[in-house]
């Protein structure tokens, strides 16, 4: 099965994506009402937590597929799919605002792994695109997995560039 064929199958049946990103909103509405003041306390924050990893990855997913679609594919906008491609974003932020009412995000279990993720995706679609964009061909003799360990290299040195940056 291919991406295409996976978007076209979750399109043909709309329902479940709209209940799955409808029930993490409302689930994250529940908690907060329910765990009100006790956000960062054992069982809501790793609650919390599962809420955000349920919704964050598919978000992240849909905004760099965008940005890939947008700068590589050259896509227009006006063929967005909305359900699979605006409906995980919105849901990311509403339930990241959500839960950031309730608890300190730096409290809740590997949310600090999901910006490492973002930064990587984001490092990696800007490496793609600064050499796509300067349309730089290379014929060598190296084996790609060289290739592959000067492009993790390049990803540790912008990680460990950003933390850095972060921690001040």
């Amino acid at each position: 099965m291919t991406l295409r064929d996976f978007f076209d199958a979750t399109s043909a049946q709309p329902i479940y994506i709209v209940f799955y990103f409808t029930m993490i909103v409302l689930v994250a509405l529940l908690t907060g009402w329910l765990a009100k003041g006790e956000g960062e306390d054992s069982p809501w924050k790793y609650l919390y937590s599962a809420l955000l990893y349920l919704v964050c990855v598919p978000g992240i997913f849909a905004i760099s597929l965008q940005i890939y679609l947008f700068l590589f594919e050259r896509r227009s906008i006006f063929d967005m799919n909305i359900l699979l491609e605006v409906l995980p974003v919105i849901s990311m932020i509403a339930t990241i605002l959500i839960v950031r009412k309730n608890v300190n995000m730096d409290r809740i279990p590997g949310f600090d792994k999901l910006s490492g993720l973002v930064m990587m995706i984001c490092a990696a679609l800007a490496i793609m695109w600064f050499i796509d964009r300067t349309r730089i061909v290379v014929f060598s003799y190296m084996p790609f997995q060289t290739v592959l360990l000067i492009f993790a290299g390049l990803m540790l040195v912008i990680r460990l560039g950003w933390s850095r940056l972060i921690k001040g």
